[in-house]
């Protein structure tokens, strides 16, 4: 893990790094907004980008950051993993609301294939978990 100087940031990298992902909801924003890497909607709203980023963590495997550049409400937190046997490198982008929570991440990600491989893996979580039922119309 890499030091910054941020909480919010520094416990979004312990989130991950623990590997229990239910501590995402308290560093998030109540109107807090997700673009993944996978498609161009948003997900919005502090329960279901929680949920998504749960389901995310747990397709990644090997998960790390390299690098996390920031100051004030903007970071950039550089990461690499892989999604099955495929490698991934990508960046979060974060923003940060006047409370110091998260209020946007957005999410981009190479190589290509293995972005579809997770977006195979997502759409097969998500759509066997019960809560997204209710999330589904925001993507709509």
């Amino acid at each position: 893990m890499i030091p910054v100087s941020h909480p919010t940031i520094m416990k979004m990298q312990e989130i991950v790094a623990s590997g229990d992902h239910s501590g995402f909801a308290e560093l998030l924003a109540e109107n807090a907004r997700f673009q993944p890497p996978t498609y161009w909607k948003t997900w919005t709203g502090r329960e279901p980008v929680a949920a998504v980023l749960g389901h995310v963590a747990h397709v990644f495997s090997d998960f790390r950051y390299r690098r996390v550049l920031g100051e004030g409400k903007d970071w950039i937190l550089e990461f690499q993993c892989k999604v099955g046997d495929l490698d991934a490198v990508g960046v979060d982008l974060i923003t940060l609301n006047d409370d110091g929570l998260i209020e946007e991440i957005e999410v981009a990600m190479r190589p290509y294939k293995t972005v579809g491989a997770l977006r195979d893996a997502m759409n097969a979580r998500v759509m066997t978990d019960a809560r997204f039922l209710k999330y589904r119309e925001a993507l709509s």
